[in-house]
């Protein structure tokens, strides 16, 4: 028999807004058993972190609060303890020591202040009574535990020296120093590369089996859920609509929700022409879901295209001239300088890359973090200026322009960063932040066709001519990335890059937004750098894929054929790191065990 740990019961969380009473969390109730997993997941709104949150009794009050329900936590196995109703000093005894949590965003939980190292060993002498040598020593325990690669660096380094994988590992050894009974990891490698995120979910599996530690694992990729967990819990607005074995989920989900959650990640092994959404699966009326599409698989396979489809696509694209020429381009930054100032050493981010870009194409840039890709993006518009090479761009050497000029061709080739809303100016409605780019480049002859020219823009990226007067904060992030499309549109260039543009994004947003994308393409005839970390989306979204590490390309050519047949060890290994929530995948899984 399973031992119960951790029975919430009718959960109720509600926060005070100026549109009155919001119930984030509403009537939700699971268990977790010991040594379990349970995987919470839903998109951003759905209540998940809200509910992880009143776990801790971490709820702001004001303006949250919870305000119904137990959550009843099983120390000794036996005799319920309701956290929601115990003292705040007697809570305190439990946050940390037996229930801990991993936060989604390691440099905002860390403080800048203070070595990594004494931020985990005042965790630990908070919770139990040991002298600092011995918290020193059990810190170092803990980051050799959690495969840092250089534990007494990591000791007395800062967040900041830290790379983002390494930071997350910081976090979980804080999180076990006081070895808890539960484990809460909320979105803990949403920002991370999928090479690094497999790394981060082998640590808390292997953590798990060897405490006999249980998890709560909140995220709102179903993929990363199929690697790791024994049970989910899918959640919309606040309730649960779906609940069960990761493997009933993935092979027969039976809510619409569910269904649209699974069918909207880019699939590996077929292309196609769109992706699903949730709204393909599903409609909400006055709080009421009524299902639209019953077989997942089915709508996934009216959107296949064949591969004589593809390969005609790719033809037609060769018989283009290269819209975009990259020779020899080295970008390289100082990183040691004698007393005098004279670089003494360099680190290369992008070292002799050469390709072509066809008229009309999607090329996908992908690589891990710090291998070169937005540095090469960034580099090509001349937002970095580079060391060497050259940049053809529709016949102009892009390198040897004056600023005049760049600024002339800077009308032609557009940018779309990863975070919307530091692209955004906060204080300028999303209107005028459209409408300016119009009016720096003496486009249209005056404000008032500007304007027109705004609404129409922002109808094609599916936002309302009223969204005008309205400023970024009012948004989601959904609907600012989609903000940021319609400016990187005012001036119709030519060519666009996508720097992870999506990665920030819930799954099925992300689907939202990337088939906007191949839609705009089709219309507008762009030709797209696409940016990314995540393999998956990089080659639902091009033609060509570029595989880059360390500064320089690894491989490049179609993207089926990388996916299909790679020719590097690293590609290979960016391939395996990907979550592929296939139903043979969990069934060996739990075989294995």
């Amino acid at each position: 028999m399973a031992e119960l740990l951790l029975d919430v019961k009718n959960l109720v969380t509600e926060f005070k807004t100026e549109n009155g009473l919001v119930k984030a969390v509403d009537d939700v109730s699971f268990q977790v058993n010991k040594g379990e997993v349970i995987g919470i997941v839903g998109e951003s709104g759905s209540g998940k972190s809200v509910t992880s949150l009143s776990i801790m009794r971490l709820i702001p009050n004001p303006p949250g609060k919870i305000t119904g329900g137990q959550i009843n936590y099983y120390r000794d196995g036996k005799t319920p303890i309701d956290l929601v109703q115990i003292a705040d000093n007697e809570m305190r005894s439990y946050r940390g020591n037996e229930i801990s949590m991993i936060f989604q965003e390691p440099m905002t939980s860390l403080n800048p202040v203070f070595t990594c190292g004494n931020q985990v060993m005042e965790a630990i002498m908070l919770h139990q009574k040991i002298s600092k040598k011995e918290a020193e020593a059990r810190t170092l325990d803990l980051f050799a535990q959690v495969k840092l690669p250089d534990p007494q660096r990591a000791l007395n380094a800062y967040p900041h020296q830290l790379s983002g994988g390494q930071k997350q590992r910081v976090m979980i050894a804080m999180a076990m120093s006081c070895q808890p009974k539960i484990l809460i990891a909320d979105e803990p490698t949403t920002a991370l590369d999928v090479t690094v995120q497999k790394t981060i979910l082998e640590l808390i599996n292997d953590l798990s089996r060897q405490t006999g530690m249980s998890t709560i694992f909140i995220t709102h990729d179903l993929g990363v859920i199929a690697e790791i967990a024994d049970r989910v819990v899918v959640m919309y607005k606040g309730k649960i609509v779906e609940q069960g074995t990761v493997l009933e989920i993935f092979s027969n989900p039976k809510h619409p929700y569910t269904k649209g959650l699974l069918a909207c990640r880019p699939p590996l092994e077929k292309r196609l022409s769109k992706l699903p959404v949730i709204a393909d699966f599903m409609e909400e009326k006055d709080g009421v879901i009524t299902e639209k599409a019953a077989d997942m698989n089915a709508l996934v396979e009216a959107f296949v295209v064949s591969e004589a489809q593809t390969k005609k696509r790719y033809e037609e694209l060769q018989q283009h001239t290269p819209i975009l020429q990259l020779k020899g381009i080295q970008t390289w930054f100082p990183s040691k300088t004698n007393l005098f100032g004279k670089t003494l050493d360099y680190v290369k981010a992008v070292d002799d890359v050469s390709f072509d870009v066809n008229e009309g194409e999607t090329l996908g840039l992908v690589g891990e973090s710090g291998c070169g890709k937005t540095t090469l993006g960034r580099t090509i518009l001349r937002l970095v200026e580079p060391t060497g090479g050259k940049a053809i761009f529709d016949g102009k050497d892009i390198f040897n322009l004056g600023q005049k000029d760049l600024k002339e061709l800077r009308e032609h080739m557009q940018i779309i960063f990863q975070d919307p809303y530091s692209s955004l100016n906060p204080r300028m409605t999303i209107g005028n932040a459209i409408l300016e780019p119009m009016q720096v480049h003496n486009k249209y002859s005056n404000d008032s066709e500007r304007k027109d020219k705004v609404i129409e823009l922002l109808e094609k990226v599916n936002m309302k001519p009223e969204h005008f007067q309205r400023y970024p904060h009012e948004f989601s992030g959904g609907q600012r990335q989609r903000i940021c499309i319609a400016r990187a549109l005012a001036l119709s260039p030519k060519f666009i890059i996508c720097d992870e543009s999506v990665s920030a994004l819930d799954v099925s947003v992300q689907a939202q937004v990337l088939n906007l994308l191949i839609k705009l393409r089709e219309e507008f005839k762009f030709t797209y750098i696409f940016i990314s970390h995540d393999l998956s989306v990089v080659k639902f979204m091009s033609d060509r894929m570029v595989v880059m590490n360390k500064g320089k390309i690894e491989e490049m050519g179609l993207a089926d054929e990388i996916y299909n047949n790679p020719q590097q060890e690293y590609t290979k290994k960016l391939i395996a790191a990907i979550p592929k929530g296939n139903v043979e995948d969990i069934r060996a899984r739990f075989e294995r065990v």
